[in-house]
């Protein structure tokens, strides 16, 4: 079985038409993009030094997921849910606190 957006009920995948499945890699909605968990895409992740981190937010301002949240004390932790691992954070993160290592799968 498979389920539909929109109006379509669910039905087996061989009864449909094809003028009535949704198209594929469109995006209907907006704000979705919290429910696509895409951190499994990672082969790095970072680490950070908090003895090195000055909390001056450029980790955060350049992440291009959003996957960096402030915590209540200043500081900054990674949701890998989301972090890509691409290592933007690392370059940018000026005293060095941060260092990309190997996803341990």
């Amino acid at each position: 079985m498979i389920i539909l957006g929109g109006d379509h009920m669910a039905k087996p995948m061989e009864q449909y038409k094809w003028h009535e499945l949704n198209v594929g890699c469109v995006i209907e909605e907006v704000g979705n993009a919290s429910e696509y968990k895409t951190g499994d895409w990672r082969s790095q992740k970072p680490v950070v030094n908090q003895d090195k981190c000055i909390k001056c937010g450029l980790c955060w301002l350049f992440c291009p997921d959003a996957a960096i949240e402030q915590t209540e004390d200043g500081r900054y932790r990674w949701n890998l849910d989301y972090c890509k691992g691409c290592g933007i954070c690392a370059t940018e993160c000026k005293p060095g606190a941060i260092k990309m290592v190997e996803e341990e799968r």
